[in-house]
């Protein structure tokens, strides 16, 4: 449904993504992995249309992403988005206007979940109230495609199970799910593909079931293996 061929995003003399050819497929949940700077907001950034790549390219279902591919990408970006004079509710009549998909009845629901309220100030919110805020205005919508940058980030364990519950109740055979986070082992609870990106450049992809199978490794011991000290063969 997403794939990148060759995707190169250079900034000056840094190349923060490197020809990475990548294709997200329906009826999974994708583990984004790597360390800060590692490329994978780029790359997510680039799969939502939000920014044009140096080389490459970005498709969704075989056509370059733009103003079409965004009615059916969600993204949710770690940057705070929101209008500081915005209400909770002002949050979700921004979405609405905006997206098609958007379903106000579904925000109410999540809203209650999250235990916000429609009259909370988005400037007076915590970081886990916002994350929480965030997860709900971004899974409100009915897309194709979601993609969540950091959702765990500054959240206690509580909100990270309402998070996860929200975020696997939209996992289907028809859409996929792409998480960013550097809690691992929250990740592995939910996703069941990892992709590791290691300075700009694409190391693997593997199928977690497979992994614990053939290689008696968890995600995270993967992701120590890659990212640690540990010398790494790439062909395995």
């Amino acid at each position: 449904m997403i794939t990148s061929n060759n995707l190169t995003k250079k900034f000056r003399t840094k190349t923060a993504v490197d020809g990475v050819s990548l294709t997200l497929s329906p009826g999974h949940v994708y583990a984004m992995l790597g360390p800060n700077g590692s490329g994978k907001t780029t790359w997510m950034k680039m799969a939502a249309a939000l920014m044009k790549p140096t080389s490459g390219e970005v498709l969704y279902e075989g056509k370059p992403v733009g103003v079409e591919s965004r009615r059916h990408v969600a993204y949710m970006s770690t940057e705070p988005y929101f209008y500081s004079w915005m209400s909770v509710k002002d949050v979700g009549d921004y979405y609405g206007d905006f997206f098609e998909d958007f379903s106000a009845t579904k925000y109410k629901s999540l809203l209650k979940e999250m235990e916000l309220e429609g009259a909370m100030k988005t400037r007076t919110l915590s970081s886990g109230m916002m994350a929480k805020l965030k997860i709900a205005v971004t899974m409100a919508r009915d897309a194709q495609v979601y993609m969540l940058d950091e959702p765990f980030n500054g959240i206690d364990l509580l909100a990270r199970d309402e998070i996860r519950h929200c975020i696997l109740r939209e996992a289907s055979e028809s859409k996929v799910l792409l998480l960013s986070s550097h809690l691992v082992e929250e990740m592995e609870a939910v996703c069941d593909t990892a992709v590791f990106i290691k300075q700009g450049k694409l190391i693997e992809v593997r199928n977690l079931e497979e992994m614990r199978e053939a290689d008696h490794v968890s995600m995270a011991d993967r992701y120590r293996e890659i990212y640690g000290h540990t010398e790494v063969s790439y062909n395995e």
